[in-house]
């Protein structure tokens, strides 16, 4: 069977678990070697285990997206280690519950920092590279909170995902000219470690608005990321797309 990204080589946020690990996997199925980027270096590990026995080559980096330095230190290491740098999937992301009451300042502030200024950080980096090859990928994981608001008493989750949605079209704008594609995924509802946690009245309360009918799986968010970064997508920029089982339909 032919794969439609062999020889790409991708770098992942959040990629330790969830659907961060489910799009690492399935850009390595499709022929990518791989950066695995998170915080959690034992569930790193066990992701770049999962990549090695596909034949392809992993690389585990843990480090903190909202950080500058550590940050560059990661794409200094994809240039040592590859030379180049084909897709940027930004996936890191972290939520704060609370009400606009209640939500502590630096509650506010981090999940910024990691949701908007990450993303920031690591697409800056990533252009640069890209742009010397005439050639890119960058695709931000979203939120149907980023295109209706905080749906979960979240109030600074939403805005931190409408700022990725702004951050991806002023940017597909501005990279086009250097084949570089910038398009996002916005889920809603996908069974991860989190929704795993509901209350089944929570869960059954949810399943109800969604007319397919059931929560989404990690893999259908990743085939989501793999398809923009596929051939087939070339002539998409700009796009949110969404991945919702038709909860939001725009």
């Amino acid at each position: 069977m032919k794969v439609k990204l062999a020889g790409k080589v991708a770098l992942v946020t959040g990629a330790s678990r969830g659907i961060g690990k489910a799009i690492a996997l399935a850009l390595a199925k499709e022929g990518c070697d791989v950066i695995v980027v998170a915080r959690d270096e034992r569930g790193l590990q066990l992701v770049a285990q999962e990549i090695g026995a596909m034949g392809r080559r992993a690389v585990p980096v843990r480090a903190n997206v909202a950080s500058l330095n550590e940050v560059k230190r990661v794409f200094d290491l994809v240039l040592e280690k590859f030379g180049r740098l084909d897709i940027l999937v930004n996936n890191a992301g972290i939520i704060k519950r609370g009400t606009i009451e209640d939500h502590k300042d630096e509650d506010w502030e981090l999940v910024m920092a990691v949701n908007l200024k990450g993303t920031y950080y690591c697409s800056r980096e990533a252009a640069k590279i890209m742009k010397s090859q005439g050639w890119g990928r960058i695709i931000n994981i979203s939120s149907v909170a980023g295109k209706i608001g905080d749906i979960a008493s979240a109030p600074s989750y939403g805005p931190s995902k409408a700022a990725v949605n702004a951050l991806t079209k002023s940017l597909a704008r501005e990279l086009a000219p250097y084949g570089i594609t910038v398009n996002a995924v916005a889920p809603h509802a996908i069974e991860t470690e989190m929704t795993a946690e509901w209350p089944e009245e929570k869960r059954k309360a949810i399943i109800a608005q969604i007319p397919i009918g059931r929560l989404g799986r990690p893999e259908e968010v990743a085939a989501a990321v793999v398809f923009l970064a596929s051939p087939e997508a070339s002539f998409i920029t700009g796009e949110i797309l969404d991945v919702n089982g038709g909860y939001l339909m725009d």
